[in-house]
């Protein structure tokens, strides 16, 4: 997964909050990153309209706040790469099959667990009530991400809070690593649980080629 565009960018998270956590690569802790998504508002800008987080009217509306303001967009560039980092920290563990705590979430998580509910609390403070146009139904929506300039960040966090809470983490699955693939997370929503890579046509393949070399190769060694 290392194409820099956009445009060709893997959206195989099968979450808005997973396709955020990988977009560096290769995602793993503590290991070197050979590529990162996300190095400028512009990028977040366009990697959000990609992945369909935002739409034609947001990416507008966020284009002319950011750039009559562009202060406010590193501040949302700074936002959404700390909810990425608490994001994976918090979901790691599930990705490598690490039982959870019966009191919740694990104590080593802890501290990423309490920075996503930070910004997740931050977010819900700039969310609007918004009623229903059938006002004889008497339903309101709550709406978050009203803000152009947090607007990205917001629908994140809530996202990745929303995956925790709601998303069956025993679908969560880690491209591995040590066997050539790219760290990414994804939710493995086969019939029979078995996907492994995060696409079998990228990362998939190449270790298949891989594995087929180094078995020539072991062969060519033994014949002569």
């Amino acid at each position: 997964m290392t194409d820099s565009s956009h445009a060709e960018f893997r959206i195989v998270g099968g979450h808005p909050a997973l396709d955020l956590v990988n977009t560096v690569t290769p995602r793993a802790r503590g290991g070197a990153v050979e590529h990162e998504y996300l190095t400028s508002p512009a990028d977040l800008l366009a990697w959000s309209r990609r992945i369909e987080l935002i739409d034609l009217r947001d990416y507008s509306a966020i284009e002319g706040t950011w750039r009559s303001a562009p202060e406010l967009a590193e501040k949302a560039l700074g936002a959404t790469l700390e909810i990425r980092e608490a994001a994976y920290d918090v979901l790691a563990p599930h990705a490598a099959g690490v039982a959870v705590a019966k009191d919740g979430v694990k104590r080593s998580e802890g501290s990423a667990f309490e920075r996503l509910m930070l910004r997740w609390s931050a977010a819900a403070a700039r969310s609007m009530l918004i009623p229903d146009a059938d006002r004889e139904r008497g339903i309101a929506e709550l709406v978050v991400g009203t803000s152009p300039a947090q607007l990205i960040p917001d629908r994140l966090v809530v996202a990745a809070v929303e995956l925790v809470r709601a998303v069956e983490l025993r679908q969560l699955r880690a491209c591995p690593v040590e066997d050539g693939g790219c760290g990414w997370l994804f939710l493995d929503r086969s019939r029979n649980g078995s996907r492994r890579w995060c696409a079998m046509e990228d990362c998939g393949t190449r270790a298949k080629i891989r594995k087929l070399g180094e078995r020539r190769r072991a062969t060519g060694v033994l014949q002569s």
